[in-house]
């Protein structure tokens, strides 16, 4: 036979887990000095760029071919 689980401890237990999710990304993203998160920032739209450089078609030009 299984466990017994008491629904509403295990309900709560998983909204604090969450919620504290939550609270850890806000201390990193607010707790960090400007330059930091501008460098992050500068970094992630460098990466997404030269990702958008290197795609291939798209589904458009292939239908036209």
């Amino acid at each position: 036979m299984g466990d017994i689980i008491n629904l509403r401890q295990r309900r709560k237990a998983l909204k604090r887990q969450a919620e504290r999710v939550v609270a850890d990304r806000n201390a990193i993203a607010h707790g960090l000095p400007k330059r930091v998160t501008n460098l992050a920032e500068a970094r992630r739209r460098k990466a997404d760029a030269a990702l958008d450089a290197r795609r291939l078609d798209t589904p458009s030009r292939r239908d036209s071919e």
